[in-house]
């Protein structure tokens, strides 16, 4: 199974550095191999789980409201249609996908049973599983999928469902409520103390509502109630091709109507949800699917190629509505444009025919190419890139040391909490350690444990939040002398605050910010040759 880590340990340890996500992850490892023998049974067991999930890749989960396409994106992201998509007992169900040798569905009773099922014909997870789902705890999916090699994606129910066994799974994955009995070895504080997702995709469609904001709010709090929780949440604004130009100010007389309506909307919904979400990126989930998941097929490129052959006035009519589309006397049966409109939407069919007549020697590989690129898919990938798979080796290390507070303070032994304590200082004082510094004063000040002015949040929330050197500062393709320059300033400013009119919380955190920058201008100094 993936995510079990081998390890032998000398001096308190770690020797398989291969199965973690960088030297952080490696470092809390060690940290907790070297506390084992001075902790009680209860807490070292917590200890063993920690590292385990230290060996495992970072874990996503993917949530949002019922039919905001959550599904639809997780097979875009897998790159295999494997979620369901239409409603079932599995999609009341947490699902995680994970990387495995072969191909197989593990259903995890709350008990700890696992009864292995194969998958439905059509290579996804069942849509009825033939057990008594009150007695599931979730799903295990394996996949040789490359993507599941350094991240696991979970799926979730959908937010907002009537069915409240439903709400409660995602809400327990989200930290949001302790989770049901599924492991003999720990007890409920310390189970507690290490589930939980690391990281969460959320999924909007046009409309946020007051559960999207709770939800969100609950994942915050999950992780800024760690000592050392790191904020990574990033939304994607789903369903981008259903959004009427017309709607939104300013979209309409853009070459790209729909797309410039959905990049507005999603920066209207990036400053509602900040600073719970790092940011909102439009996405058509159905395209991305269809493109990247084969459903997209030859006969579907030449079923277009007919299409874009007919005259323009006929077209335009077509595409004015799905049911004239289906519904017009043409040469292409009724049936066959009813699976075009499954698979792309009335948006991905205009942008295929356009790109037929624009090219007509276009092949059905090109033409699949073409439309992922239109559904955005590309930007979301380079955003998980960015904020999850680049820092997964902080967020992970962060999240660990959390749990191992937490699986400290449950012992209720004060010595062991001291010690626990000292531990962590000492690695937390290294230089290599000031991400995790620099995650916690971002949470901090997310969470509103720290009150810092706007201005000043939001540049703790940029330095925190993004992996790139000019994004951290604010100065996309800046030179490197500009960011140099601008880093040493900022350093200064930070440190001159964290002296002078700071409250001591604050200075708590502007000290980590001026250091941040410090670092930063110092590695530019180094590489400038």
């Amino acid at each position: 199974m993936h995510g079990r880590i081998h390890t032998r340990r000398k001096g308190g340890n770690v020797k398989d550095a291969g199965r973690f996500a960088g030297p952080l992850s490696m470092s809390v490892a060690n940290l907790c191999h070297r506390l084992q023998p001075q902790v009680s049974a209860p807490t070292a067991t917590g200890f063993a789980e920690v590292v385990r999930r230290l060996g495992a890749p970072l874990q996503v989960a993917v949530a949002g409201r019922i039919k905001s396409g959550k599904s639809t994106l997780v097979n875009a992201l897998i790159g295999r249609r494997v979620a369901p998509t239409d409603v079932g007992e599995c999609t009341r169900l947490v699902t995680r996908f994970q990387y495995g040798t072969v191909d197989r569905i593990e259903v995890v009773f709350t008990g700890g049973r696992k009864q292995v099922l194969p998958f439905a014909p059509d290579g996804s997870i069942p849509a009825e599983l033939g057990v008594d789902i009150a007695e599931v705890s979730h799903l295990e999916a394996y996949l040789t999928s490359a993507v599941l090699q350094r991240m696991t994606v979970i799926d979730t129910p959908g937010l907002g469902s009537l069915d409240a066994a439903s709400v409660s799974r995602t809400q327990e994955l989200l930290g949001a409520a302790k989770q049901d009995e599924g492991s003999n070895e720990l007890d409920d504080t310390s189970r507690n103390a290490v589930a939980g997702a690391e990281a969460v995709l959320y999924v909007v469609t046009q409309g946020v509502r007051a559960d999207d904001q709770q939800a969100l709010a609950a994942f915050t709090a999950a992780t800024a109630s760690r000592e050392a929780g790191p904020v990574n949440a990033i939304a994607v604004l789903n369903k981008a091709d259903t959004i009427a130009p017309e709607s939104v100010q300013g979209a309409e007389n853009s070459e790209t109507p729909v797309w410039k309506a959905a990049e507005l909307l999603a920066e209207k919904q990036a400053a509602l949800l900040k600073p719970r979400v790092a940011d909102v990126l439009p996405v058509m989930g159905l395209i991305a699917e269809s493109a990247e998941s084969g459903q997209f097929t030859s006969a579907d490129a030449e079923a277009l190629r007919k299409l874009s052959t007919l005259d323009e006035a006929t077209l335009e009519t077509m595409l004015v509505a799905a049911d004239i589309f289906t519904s017009w006397d043409c040469a292409v049966p009724t049936g066959t444009r009813l699976r075009l409109l499954e698979k792309l939407d009335l948006y991905g069919i205009r942008c295929a025919i356009g790109a037929i007549q624009a090219d007509p020697a276009i092949t059905a590989g090109a033409l699949r190419r073409v439309l992922l690129e239109s559904s955005g898919l590309a930007a979301v990938r380079a955003r998980l890139d960015v904020v999850f798979a680049a820092r997964a080796d902080g967020i992970k290390a962060a999240a660990a040391l959390a749990s191992v507070t937490a699986l400290a303070h449950a012992s209720g032994n004060p010595a062991e909490r001291q010690r626990v304590h000292d531990a962590i200082e000492v690695l937390l004082a290294k230089p290599e350690a000031h991400q995790l510094r620099v995650l916690e004063a971002l949470t901090l000040v997310v969470a509103g444990a720290v009150d810092m002015p706007e201005d000043l949040a939001a540049e703790v929330l940029r330095v925190g939040s993004n992996a790139e050197i000019d994004a951290q500062l604010g100065s996309p393709g800046a030179s490197r002398a500009e960011l140099a320059s601008q880093a040493l300033e900022r350093a200064g400013w930070w440190r001159s605050f964290a002296s002078f009119g700071a409250t001591p919380a604050q200075s708590r955190v502007a000290h980590v910010v001026h250091r941040a920058y410090f670092l930063i201008w110092q590695q530019l100094r180094e590489n400038r040759g």
